[in-house]
């Protein structure tokens, strides 16, 4: 009798430890297991992308640096309003020109979002934009050489808006050197143009 009383004591003493410490342990264990199974998953993502990286950056130093520098140009990631003026100004030069009063509008991304549908808008596009408006002075001829060289050069730039009024006689081919010129009728240029970067 006294047998049974000590088996059932010490059943009932091992379920107490069993319900009180080692389920509680056993439950701690597991979470633990699961926060170590998480953590090994990020440090497996994080190889894969350390190893993703290290291509990438392979693959980028491959590429030639004078095509690379093209396609900077083409599409910058970031807008330089001086470099672009500056740009501008000695395509100009080419063809005897200047430009003038020139005034650079704000960012396509900061005008719209001064509304709230603007600002919901700007955030998905991947680019943003500035108009440039200046004035110059020169023959058509040189006026039209100055478009087609603007045309082709790898900086994009949309033609937003263009106005040429006729200068009077005495002013004729202001901005230009050349004897040829000052025979020929010389213009103003109104002109507004849109350039475009990477976020």
């Amino acid at each position: 009798m006294i047998k049974i009383i000590i088996s059932i004591v010490s059943l009932a003493i091992a379920g107490g430890v069993f319900f009180i410490y080692t389920e509680s342990a056993y439950s701690n264990t597991q979470l633990l297991q699961t926060n170590i199974d998480r953590h090994n998953q990020a440090l497996d993502k994080a190889a894969e992308l350390k190893k993703l990286q290290e291509t990438l950056l392979s693959r980028f130093n491959a590429f030639n640096k004078d095509e690379v520098d093209r396609l900077h140009k083409l599409l910058p990631d970031h807008v330089d309003n001086v470099r672009l003026i500056l740009d501008l100004d000695h395509l100009a030069s080419t063809f005897g020109m200047a430009l003038q009063n020139v005034v650079i509008s704000s960012p396509a991304s900061e005008s719209a979002g001064t509304t709230v549908i603007g600002s919901i808008g700007a955030g998905k596009e991947k680019y943003d934009s500035l108009t440039l408006r200046f004035s110059t002075h020169g023959t058509y001829a040189n006026f039209v050489a100055f478009m087609e060289s603007l045309e082709s050069s790898l900086r994009i730039v949309d033609l937003v808006a263009l106005s040429l009024s006729p200068e009077a006689p005495g002013s004729a081919a202001k901005g230009t050197n050349t004897p040829a010129a000052a025979s020929e009728s010389s213009y103003k240029y109104d002109i507004t143009v849109r350039t475009y970067w990477l976020r």
